[in-house]
């Protein structure tokens, strides 16, 4: 399967491309910062004055998502994610790189499926969420997006090959 790119749409995807990971470098780190930061305040809280700080290790878990979906489309865009297909297996290098765009179409394919069944349980906890567990639902908007971006760089990959300084 052989996909060629005019010109013009190809600067464009690879735009999209480099700035799709630079706001994901961004997220990710600000969350990972954000985790540590937190997770040490609470542990002294604990530790040194026997209080806790409110709602600090419901904020923890939703930024282990944040830190585990962005890192995910990072590792993704870098070809460094984990592969559970059977073909690169059974198939030497060669002949694997023609699989390279169909199994990027496929991996994009049940990430939208993951996405779209995200969104509907996104929709369905927001409406019976209660008013003062809001925050906590509208912060679970990590999961859809995360697939969604996941979905984006598969597409990319599959419409760009297989970048240079992807290690397979």
């Amino acid at each position: 399967m052989r996909t060629e790119v005019p010109h013009g749409l190809l600067v464009l995807l690879q735009a999209v491309r480099r700035g799709l990971t630079g706001l994901e470098t961004l997220i990710a780190g600000l969350s990972l910062l954000l985790l540590v930061v937190l997770t040490l305040a609470q542990t002294v809280a604990r530790n040194g004055f026997d209080t806790g700080l409110p709602a600090v290790d419901a904020l923890a878990r939703q930024l282990v998502l944040y830190v585990m979906f962005f890192g995910a489309a990072l590792a993704t865009d870098a070809a460094r994610h984990i592969r559970i297909d059977v073909v690169s297996t059974w198939c030497d290098t060669s002949r694997l790189d023609r699989f390279y765009r169909p199994l990027q179409l496929v991996a994009a394919a049940v990430c939208a499926l993951f996405t779209d069944a995200a969104v509907r349980f996104w929709l369905d906890a927001w409406q019976y969420a209660a008013q003062h567990d809001r925050w906590q639902v509208l912060l679970n908007l990590v999961i859809p997006v995360g697939f969604g971006l996941l979905a984006i760089h598969f597409l990319l990959g599959f419409l760009l090959g297989p970048s240079p300084r992807s290690a397979r």
